[in-house]
Parts: C-alpha cells; sequence; structure tokens
C-alpha cells in the first residue's frame, strides 16, 4: 500500500510542476524575448558557397545528365554471332543484371540454341519471353536453360524478362552456304519468283 502511495504522489508532483512550468514560459512577455526571436523575415538568407564547389556540383550534374543520355540513347548492346555445331547455332547468355550478350546474330533457316545460365535471383528475372516464337521458359536459378527455335525470316526479333523491364534481342540474317571455293556466298531465304511466258 505505501509503494503505490509513494508513486501516486511523485506522479502528482510531477504533473503539477509540468503545468506550472508551461504556464511561466507561456507569460514570459514579447519585450523580454531577444530580438532575433520576434523579428520575423520574409526573405531567404542567403547561403553563400565558394565558387569551386558551384563549379564542381554543376559539373557533377551535367556528367550525370550525359550518363543517362549515353545509356538510354547512345549505348550500343554487347553482340555475339552464334557459333554453329552440328547444324545448331549456340549462344551462351548470362542472366546477370539483364543478359549478356543482349544481342545475338542468327542465320535465318537454321535451328538456334539460346543457353540461358541465370546468377541474378531477382524475380523479374525468372522468365525468359520470346512473344514472336510464342516462348515463355523459367529459368532456375545457377543452372544453364537451352531455349531452341528456328528463325525463318531475317529480321529483329525481341526477348524480355517476366516484367519486360530487360531485354534482348536475336538479329537474324539471311543464311550463309559455302560456295565450292569455299567463300561465303548470302543465301536467299525466299522462294524463287516464277515467271510464265505466254
Amino acid at each position: 500500500m505505501n509503494k503505490i502511495a509513494i508513486i501516486g504522489s511523485v506522479a502528482s508532483l510531477g504533473l503539477v510542476f509540468g503545468i506550472a512550468s508551461n504556464k511561466a514560459v507561456a507569460q514570459i512577455s514579447h519585450e523580454h524575448m531577444q530580438p532575433s526571436q520576434t523579428k520575423q523575415t520574409s526573405q531567404f538568407r542567403r547561403i553563400e558557397q565558394p565558387l569551386w564547389a558551384k563549379a564542381a556540383v554543376t559539373a557533377g550534374g551535367l556528367g550525370l545528365i550525359g550518363l543517362e543520355l549515353w545509356w538510354f540513347l547512345l549505348s550500343k548492346p554487347k553482340s555475339q554471332k552464334a557459333q554453329s555445331k552440328q547444324g545448331v547455332q549456340e549462344v551462351t547468355i548470362t542472366v546477370d543484371g539483364g543478359y549478356e550478350p543482349s544481342q545475338v546474330v542468327v542465320n535465318a533457316g537454321q535451328r538456334v540454341r539460346l543457353n540461358f545460365y541465370r546468377k541474378d535471383p531477382s524475380s523479374c528475372l525468372e522468365e525468359v519471353r520470346f512473344p514472336d516464337f510464342h516462348i515463355a521458359q523459367e529459368l532456375p536459378l545457377n543452372q544453364v536453360t537451352p531455349i531452341e527455335f528456328t528463325p525463318n525470316q531475317p529480321g529483329t526479333y525481341t526477348f524480355t524478362c517476366g516484367m519486360n523491364m530487360f531485354r534482348g534481342e536475336v538479329k537474324v540474317e539471311a543464311g550463309q552456304v559455302q560456295s565450292p571455293k569455299g567463300d561465303e556466298i548470302m543465301a536467299n531465304t525466299q522462294p524463287p519468283m516464277t515467271t510464265r511466258v505466254n
């Protein structure tokens, strides 16, 4: 019983002192306050910076703007030509914060195998999609996942992550054939035109 009475009286004294001190602070007149506390100004105070600091901030900002423009507009994708092995064009693509290489060059009319090796654990890169070939494939972490298709027409075909944030492309060129001399010549991927003579 004594403990409860002591705690109650201490709490009551604290409450009384708190109310009294708030009233005392509120009753201080504006005349006793410092002039800097009562004077209000409608203008901002100017902070002077050295010229070198202004130049450094400006140069840094311009450098970042230039880097963004280069990254999004001027940088070319890293390209790799597929190597043909037993009639299949094959490239390994590393999935780590994007696709490396982000552009694969292949020949039309020949089977393509893209081996995706996923190192990035982010959920965005769990899947790769080839909309033009109707392919959507899960990419298990730290494993190689082969994806095969045959592009019949030259052109550029994109592939994306599941959220469409990261992109790559397959650049399909007209097929190459070997001439009897061993020189490469362009193959015609279109059927030959026939003309009718009357």
